[in-house]
């Protein structure tokens, strides 16, 4: 039964982060639309933030209304500012980078997270690793070949995303800041659902957080512009909601799945957006598909496929534990 239970949560995670990078993949495309169109992505930042976080208000009252959680504490407000300042961070860089490059090339950067995440959550305890385990060499090995093929879909599809154009090259540094960013983002965020364990509220707490940051930013960035905070009642407005409701959606399954799989699970779904990013882009935009494509996503799926594997029977493993340890602690008691 509970293996059963364990099967079925997997699953709702494992299509909600597949969700996920589509969802993320159609931000940044629509973050590219509307600074294509002259909006700053300082503005654009605070105004889907903004919306995002009004979205998520009634959801913060129900989530209150309907179960008992426990306070907020200086200690759990504390790690939720320190998620959103440095999430602020990762969004005003990428955002920032999408501008000079494209969506394509910060799917592709994506590639960096999966390590430096699994690196940082070895580093501070949060992933177990033994080599003489069939589920960390799986976990270890997984990540490798994921990267591997990232790095792959990067190079093959390289003549653009290689450029050596100046505006290229410093969309390409803002983007890899980025995911560094959000690979720390991850390990704040296990540590804090950790303490506080309702999504809702976090990713609302985050997204005040969020765009204070980002609006004390924008104001001194933008304080000779007054018209940057225009926004046209267009398919700009409705861009910058779509981006405030897809981010807000973003950050909610990614606090729940995190606090079920950890910062690890989290990050290896990031190489994935380089292929939805070049369906997408060979779809809408008619880009040529190439053999590299075909090549990385072969190894990107084997290697999330691994590290599937990997967390999925050390999940097995612990269940089993409980089970067997439960007759005899009420044996004892």
């Amino acid at each position: 039964m509970a293996e059963g239970r364990m099967c079925n949560r997997d699953g709702f995670i494992l299509t909600a982060m597949v969700l996920t990078e589509f969802s993320n993949v159609g931000v940044n495309t629509l973050v590219k639309s509307v600074t294509s169109k002259g909006l700053s992505p300082f503005v654009v930042l605070v105004y889907s933030y903004a919306f995002g976080s009004l979205l998520l208000l009634p959801l913060a009252f129900f989530s209150f209304r309907s179960r008992s959680l426990p306070p907020l504490t200086s200690s759990v407000l504390y790690k939720m500012g320190l998620l959103g300042l440095i999430v602020s961070a990762a969004q005003i860089a990428g955002y920032n980078g999408i501008k000079y490059s494209s969506p394509t090339l910060s799917s592709a950067m994506s590639n960096v997270n999966p390590a430096f995440t699994f690196i940082l959550a070895i580093i501070f305890r949060m992933e177990k690793i033994s080599i003489r385990k069939e589920s960390s060499v799986a976990k270890v090995m997984g990540t490798l070949l994921s990267i591997v093929g990232a790095l792959v879909v990067t190079l093959y599809h390289g003549p653009v995303l290689m450029s050596s154009h100046s505006d290229w090259v410093i969309g390409g540094g803002l983007l890899a800041l980025q995911y560094i960013l959000l690979s720390f983002s991850y390990l704040v965020m296990a540590h804090t659902m950790s303490r506080y364990p309702s999504t809702v509220v976090v990713t609302l707490v985050h997204n005040v957080c969020i765009l204070i940051v980002c609006a004390f930013v924008s104001l001194l960035v933008e304080k000779d512009d007054p018209k940057a905070w225009i926004i046209r009642f267009d398919v700009t407005l409705i861009s910058l909601v779509a981006t405030g409701a897809l981010n807000s959606a973003y950050y909610i399954i990614h606090a729940w799945a995190v606090s079920h799989k950890g910062p690890v699970y989290l990050s290896m779904f990031k190489p994935l957006s380089i292929l939805i990013a070049a369906a997408s882009t060979t779809i809408f935009l008619g880009e040529t598909i190439y053999l590299g494509i075909l090549i990385g996503g072969i190894l990107i799926a084997l290697g999330f496929y691994m590290v599937l594997w990997g967390k999925a029977k050390e999940d097995k493993v612990d269940i089993l534990g409980s089970i067997e340890s439960s007759p005899s602690q009420k044996l004892l008691s």
